[in-house]
């Protein structure tokens, strides 16, 4: 299960490699590795425009309104 943590400028998440969506496999939002545990960051800043809201590998899907 990951442990999120709520910082001023985004989320701090730790998790396994298994927990991990495809973007932070991907490195395309920052990920460090430490032993068998990935912290990884999601900014609290806008999205660029050829990632929207919405995606399959948006954190915030489920808390999503159509």
């Amino acid at each position: 299960m990951a442990v999120r943590i709520k910082l001023p400028g985004g989320t701090l998440k730790v998790k396994v490699y298994r927990e991990l969506r495809e973007r932070e496999r991907a490195r395309r939002i920052p990920v460090v590795k430490i032993g068998s545990i990935y912290l990884t960051w999601w900014s609290n800043r806008q999205r660029p425009p050829d990632n929207p809201p919405g995606a399959p590998d948006d954190p915030d899907q489920s808390r999503a309104t159509p």
